[in-house]
């Protein structure tokens, strides 16, 4: 399990740089998650990776027994715009996302919504999120066999009336809708996008 963060956290810190914050949160029953914050100074925007989600192989809540080595293993990357709104607080919503499946077992895939309840941050209009489809930011990580590779997830918030979207008509139409309408989703303080 070390080896395998060890290897994540190198592979993280070589896609986004050094990170200059990184906090830790235990929830009772899971190992621990840390959130590491990178600042790109350049594109004026912060990213969060989680680190610990990965520890472990992801399990289909239907399958009989835990494969304690095969399975899918993933980790979440949130990137918003910096110093629009408070979002160093999204540091335990995305703790809690990461530690969803070994709380819940959950497999964590491209297409899924997650939601935590509550504002991602102070006053954000949004608590759940979209994962979409990995290897665009940071590289899967591919691990020795048999175990699957590392796969980097990245989220992009979703309002509620998005979310209700996303139930009814699916991932891929939500994402025609923002790209049709250029909606910035790195943007804190974003509203909806039009949805009728």
């Amino acid at each position: 399990m070390e080896d395998v963060l060890a290897l994540v956290e190198a592979r993280l810190r070589t896609s986004l740089g050094e990170p200059d914050a990184r906090a830790a949160v235990t929830f009772l029953g899971t190992d621990r998650i840390e959130v590491l914050r990178f600042l790109d100074r350049d594109a004026d925007i912060v990213r969060y990776a989680t680190l610990g989600m990965s520890a472990h192989p992801m399990t289909d809540p239907t399958a009989a027994l835990a494969d304690p080595v095969k399975g899918p293993r993933a980790e979440l990357v949130l990137s918003v715009r910096a110093g629009l709104a408070d979002t160093d607080k999204v540091l335990r919503p995305l703790a809690v996302l990461a530690a969803s499946p070994q709380v819940e077992g959950v497999v964590v895939a491209p297409g899924a919504s997650l939601d935590v309840g509550d504002p991602l941050w102070p006053a954000a209009p949004f608590s759940s999120v979209l994962v979409a489809e990995p290897g665009g930011l940071v590289e899967d990580l591919g691990l020795d066999a048999p175990m699957d590779p590392v796969r980097f997830l990245p989220l992009l918030p979703m309002t509620s009336n998005e979310a209700a979207f996303k139930r009814v008509h699916g991932a891929q139409e939500l994402q025609e809708r923002w790209l049709t309408h250029g909606t910035d989703l790195r943007d804190p303080l974003r509203r909806s996008v039009t949805l009728d």
